[in-house]
C-alpha cells in the first residue's frame, strides 16, 4: 500500500546541507566573476566576454535547477559555456574552437583576480594628454560611447573623431612608454 507523504515528510525532504544555492541572484553572483574570467581568457577581448558571460546565464536560466547542488550547478554553466564559446567561434570563424578544461581552469578561475594598477596607471595616461584627446578617449573606452556618438558629443564630423581617436591612442602609447 503506497502512502501519501505528509507535509513533515517533505520538509525532511529538503537539502541535506547548505550546499546549495538559496536564490538566482546567489547564484549568479557566486559565478558570474568565474565565467567572466573564463570567457575573457578564451576570446581576450571585454566586449565579447560580457556578452558571452551573459549568454551563457540566459542558456542556463530554463533548464538550471537550484535544487542542484553548488558543483552541480557550476558544472552545468561550465558545459554551457562549452556550447556558447563554440557557437561564438563558429559564427566568427567557421570552426568550432573549444577546449575548456575544467581541472585547470575552473581551479584558477576560482582565485580571486590579482590586484590590477590599471586603473591609476589609465588616469595618468588620460591625465597627461591634451584635453581633446583625453576626452575622445574617455568617451569612446570609458563611456563606450560609438564613434559617432563620440563626434556628435564633440561636435565634430566622425571622420575628424576617428581621426582623432587614432592619434589619441598613439599619444597615450608614448605617454605609457614614458611612465615606464
Amino acid at each position: 500500500m503506497r502512502t501519501v507523504p505528509n507535509e513533515a515528510d517533505a520538509v525532511r525532504l529538503g537539502p541535506l546541507d547548505e550546499s546549495v544555492y538559496p536564490d538566482w541572484d546567489s547564484a549568479y553572483l557566486d559565478n558570474v566573476g568565474r565565467l567572466y574570467r573564463l570567457m575573457y581568457l578564451k576570446v581576450g577581448n571585454r566586449a565579447d566576454a560580457e556578452d558571452l558571460t551573459s549568454e551563457v546565464f540566459r542558456a542556463a536560466l530554463g533548464p538550471l535547477r537550484l535544487t542542484a547542488s553548488k558543483g552541480e550547478v557550476r558544472a552545468y554553466l561550465l558545459a554551457t559555456a562549452r556550447t556558447v564559446l563554440a557557437a561564438h567561434w563558429q559564427r566568427r570563424l567557421g570552426l568550432e574552437v573549444t577546449h575548456i578544461d575544467p581541472d585547470i581552469e575552473f581551479d584558477y578561475l576560482a582565485s580571486p583576480a590579482p590586484e590590477s594598477d590599471a586603473g591609476p596607471r589609465a588616469e595618468k595616461i588620460l591625465a597627461a594628454l591634451p584635453g581633446h584627446y583625453r576626452r575622445i578617449l574617455e568617451l569612446r573606452f570609458l563611456e563606450g560611447c560609438s564613434v559617432k556618438e563620440s563626434a556628435t558629443a564633440l561636435a565634430i564630423s566622425v571622420s575628424n573623431a576617428k581621426v582623432l581617436q587614432f592619434r589619441a591612442l598613439r599619444m597615450a602609447a608614448r605617454v605609457a612608454e614614458e611612465l615606464e
